[in-house]
């Protein structure tokens, strides 16, 4: 299969290394992957403070850069969330027609990276290893608004190697909710102190999730308190691979 890779603005900047292993992935399982260099910030930022019409443009180059993909892949659930619940929202405040007709047939083919693999590559085993103990900690959006289940914990379960163990009080939200981090950090700070707590309890070496953005805010907590845990993004774990 082809499928068009749409890393969000997110990894591009900050986590490069979870992009590399979503070809890695990909790659392994025979799937083409190509690289859409014009792509750009999908919009939540700008959408979850207010600024609709500032958007539009954003949705407008989405559909034009991916319209002749076959798939369209992102390793954030939280990026594919907007694209797919909320590009409409922005099409029909645009008042352009042609631009809500685009949306609506583009969203259909843009998955989040554990969505993709396991209902339309149809895998659940990818042919990792990973020696190590881990806990899984389920995003907001990936685990509200695009109800992903337990799509991530099939698939690292099946990691060679792994110690998959579970995390006490998983569906509370971390935190970090992008701009909300910026606007209550103290709320945002003790809710991610909390799950630091809940991590550290597991005994974990290394937490995983499908959002890049809640591994960091977590991730410089754990940094704070000098915990040894690691923070990685699921797509790295099962691009591992026996040396």
């Amino acid at each position: 299969m082809r499928v068009a890779l749409f890393i969000t603005c997110f990894n591009d900047t900050l986590f490069p290394a979870t992009g590399q292993a979503v070809v890695r992935v990909l790659e392994r399982l025979g799937h083409e992957v190509v690289f859409p260099p014009e792509q750009t910030c999908c919009g939540q930022m700008h959408f979850n403070t207010g600024y609709q019409r500032e958007c539009v443009p954003l949705v407008r180059s989405f559909v034009d850069t991916f319209a002749g993909a076959d798939v369209v892949v992102a390793p954030s659930a939280s990026c594919v969330g907007m694209v797919r619940d909320f590009h409409r929202r922005v099409a029909e405040v645009s008042g352009d027609q042609k631009l809500a007709e685009a949306v609506a047939e583009t969203v259909l083919r843009v998955h989040e990276f554990t969505e993709f693999l396991v209902d339309v590559a149809g895998v659940t085993d990818v042919g990792a290893y990973f020696p190590h103990k881990v806990t899984y900690h389920p995003t907001c959006h990936g685990l509200r608004l695009l109800k992903l289940g337990d799509r991530p914990q099939v698939l690292l379960r099946a990691v060679e190697g792994i110690d998959l163990v579970d995390l006490p009080g998983a569906t509370e939200c971390c935190g970090f909710g992008g701009t909300f981090a910026l606007k209550n950090s103290d709320v945002s700070v003790a809710m991610g102190k909390d799950k630091v707590a809940r991590v550290l309890s597991t005994g974990a070496e290394v937490l995983t999730a499908a959002d890049n953005s809640c591994l960091m805010h977590v991730g410089g907590l754990l940094s704070r308190a000098k915990s040894t845990v690691r923070v990685m993004h699921l797509a790295e774990i099962l691009a591992g691979e026996r040396a």
